[in-house]
């Protein structure tokens, strides 16, 4: 697949999402918008449109990150327990500091992502049994635990619905002055690009990455800092978008290989169309009323997610 023809699918979605809605908005009234019309462009719909971009883009990056990493294609921040233990961070802030602010909670979840993902690699040494289908399976088990302590704690300080808006992914929230800390995730993906040869490595093993010259423990550590930080500021400001690191960066690879640098434009670009088209779909599917972004991805996700699997069997024998 040409990277032109995805931007091409990119600029289409992202020119109708900007004219779907309840508010009556034609490419038409651009030329001539009332006062109700430009508020809503520019105070919900393209805000919007930019955290879709955003977190799509990012969230699939961090996948293809924590792939490369553990050598398992199958590993994203959904199935490593990175979003659970993330919200568990947010809970544990909410209850410690009350009306906590959003660095607080942010300083939480990145703490509680971090460590999650520390022990789920951990977790991951200790396996003998390095079956690429076993260790994703590790990790949704760890990632139920974690959401397990969430809930009961919830339950116990009456605090479930304050945790709900992170347990689904939803946009139509976002508005003007409500989504710019997802600005934080552009130079934390800048930044996984100039690691992308080093993480290329690392995901090669400790002894091929030291002969190369790449200090292992600390690339890896690098690796897993970007994806904790944008874990949280994604969850913080959307909620969770499940299967997505997960499902697009195995697209990617199947023409375009293993190799990170390579692959990124191409993750990022595919992951922010999945979410434009989830999205979209969500919005028109039972107009005027809204599914949440996190069920379509879920839904479309999962399904995606066991046609791997079949594929991965099917090639096996």
């Amino acid at each position: 697949m040409k990277l032109r023809y995805l931007i091409l699918a990119f600029l289409v979605l992202a020119f109708a999402s900007v004219f779907i809605g309840v508010h009556d908005v034609t490419p038409l009234d651009l030329f001539r918008l009332t006062d109700d019309q430009a508020q809503v462009l520019l105070i919900s719909r393209l805000p919007r449109l930019i955290s879709i971009i955003i977190a799509g883009a990012s969230m699939s990056i961090c996948g293809l990150i924590m792939q490369q990493l553990t050598r398992n294609r199958f590993v994203s921040p959904t199935t490593a327990g990175t979003m659970d233990a993330a919200r568990l961070g947010v809970l544990i802030a909410i209850m410690v500091f009350g009306a906590a602010g959003f660095w607080t909670k942010m300083l939480a979840a990145f703490s509680f992502a971090l460590a999650g993902t520390l022990v789920f690699m951990k977790i991951l040494d200790k396996i003998r049994f390095k079956d690429p289908v076993f260790i994703p399976l590790v990790g949704l088990m760890f990632g139920g635990i974690l959401n397990s302590v969430t809930t009961f704690f919830a339950y116990k300080y009456n605090l479930i619905q304050s945790i709900s808006s992170w347990m689904q992914g939803d946009f139509s929230l976002i508005m003007s002055g409500r989504y710019e800390m997802l600005y934080l995730s552009v130079p934390l993906v800048v930044l996984a690009y100039i690691y992308a040869n080093r993480f290329t490595i690392a995901g090669m093993g400790e002894d091929f990455a030291a002969n190369l010259g790449v200090h292992y423990r600390r690339t890896v550590n690098m690796g897993l800092v970007i994806v904790a930080l944008v874990s949280s500021v994604v969850i913080l400001t959307v909620g969770t978008i499940p299967f997505l690191g997960l499902v697009v960066p195995n697209v990617v690879s199947m023409y375009m290989g293993d190799h990170l640098k390579k692959s990124l434009a191409h993750t990022a670009i595919l992951g922010a169309i999945f979410v434009l088209f989830c999205d979209i779909l969500g919005r028109v599917i039972i107009y005027p009323y809204e599914i949440s972004v996190g069920l379509t991805v879920g839904v479309i996700g999962s399904a995606l997610f066991l046609y791997l699997l079949l594929r991965r069997r099917a090639y096996e024998s």
